[in-house]
């Protein structure tokens, strides 16, 4: 008997650890593109060597260690193989050289004027390298979020809804806004959004930058259907209602401009402008997945930087109107560390690598899951 509950004991602990590992699985931070040192290496050895054979890519003495890690990389996504044999070849998959990771930390050591930017200009080459950004298992975190969020909502009446939709909203505008350097806190944020109140102590743009995310916000959640596919039209309208009563020209700006913390020069007029949104509309209608829509104009309107001033809180906004166009949840930021989220904007304007904007969008991608419209 003292066997047959021993094993009863065993069998419902090993399923309660099975179930217990799954729950956690799903729960921990994704690493699918997560890669060793020498795999750094490798990678960014291929960046300006293409089309190198196994010997060239390193001379490390254990064959099978190189071969190994190569082949990892392949299994990843982010390097592709020509030929068979010592012949054999390896490159970076074309849409995998957005996601060569650099360290984040080390590189930003250093001054902007001692970095050494693979890129000091806008890269028009970019757009050929457009295509899906995130691993199945990353796809399965946002399908995962689409299903909880319909599901959520249809349990929810009007006043529920309306409730948590004001309180992301809040959330939203005030940290979009903290990013530009507003200094409005949260709770000022709410009593300025609620009851109309500028708090003391205050510039009044403060109070229109908050404010304007909010009527943005609403303006995306009101039409979300017609956000599914982006237009130039439709970022110009974001940025007009982001940016009304600012003093802010809500035009495409004609003159070349500088970004504060590095010396990435973006396009420098109108017509190189309109060239580049115009590729990545048409970038963008290629891949299938709202997602890597989202990342990619999260991150090019601000390496495009259309307009003279409000370009990342446009960007932010749009990304957020494709998201949910496509049942996905939306991200408020609010728990995003400012100077890293700056941090890795630099990264991709100087280096186009979006490895870290990617790792900071599929963090506040589970914080929105975990966080809103319970």
């Amino acid at each position: 008997m003292s066997n047959y509950r021993f094993g009863k004991t065993r069998l419902a602990f090993v399923s309660f650890f099975a179930i217990f590992r799954i729950i956690m699985i799903q729960l921990a931070p994704m690493d699918d593109t997560k890669i060793t040192s020498r795999q750094e290496k490798i990678l960014n050895f291929l960046l300006s060597h293409p089309k190198s054979t196994r010997k060239e890519i390193s001379d490390e003495p254990s064959r099978i260690t190189v071969i190994r890690d190569i082949n990892d990389l392949e299994e990843k996504g982010l390097v592709v193989s020509e030929g068979s044999g010592r012949t054999t070849t390896y490159s970076i998959k074309p849409e995998a050289t957005l996601l060569i990771p650099i360290d984040l930390k080390s590189y930003f050591e250093r001054e902007a004027d001692e970095r050494n930017p693979r890129y000091k200009k806008f890269n028009p080459e970019i757009f050929a390298s457009f295509g899906t950004l995130f691993s199945p298992e990353e796809l399965e975190l946002f399908e995962n979020g689409k299903t909880r969020f319909s599901e959520t909502l249809g349990g929810l009446d009007k006043t529920q809804i309306r409730k948590e939709l004001e309180r992301f909203a809040i959330e939203l505008s005030w940290k979009s806004s903290q990013i530009e350097g507003n200094t409005y806190s949260l709770l000022e944020t709410e009593e300025l959004i609620k009851g109309r109140q500028e708090a003391a102590g205050h510039d009044h743009s403060e109070a229109t930058m908050i404010l304007n995310h909010k009527k943005a916000f609403d303006m995306i959640l009101e039409s979300s259907e017609k956000f599914k596919e982006i237009s130039a039209h439709d970022i110009r309208t974001v940025h007009s209602v982001l940016v009304e009563g600012m003093n802010i020209e809500k035009n495409t700006r004609e003159r070349a401009v500088g970004i504060t913390g590095t010396t990435y020069l973006p396009p420098e007029n109108r017509w190189q402008i309109e060239e580049a949104l115009e590729k990545l509309q048409l970038g963008l209608a290629k891949i299938d997945d709202a997602p890597s829509k989202s990342l990619l104009l999260l991150a090019m309107l601000s390496y495009i930087q259309p307009f003279s001033d409000g370009n990342k809180r446009t960007a932010r906004m749009v990304s957020n109107a494709v998201l949910l166009a496509n049942g996905c949840f939306p991200l408020s930021y609010r728990s995003v560390d400012e100077v890293e989220f700056k941090e890795a904007l630099v990264l991709f304007y100087e280096q186009n690598s979006l490895y870290h904007l990617k790792r900071v969008f599929l963090e506040q991608q589970r914080f929105a899951i975990e966080t809103y419209f319970k």
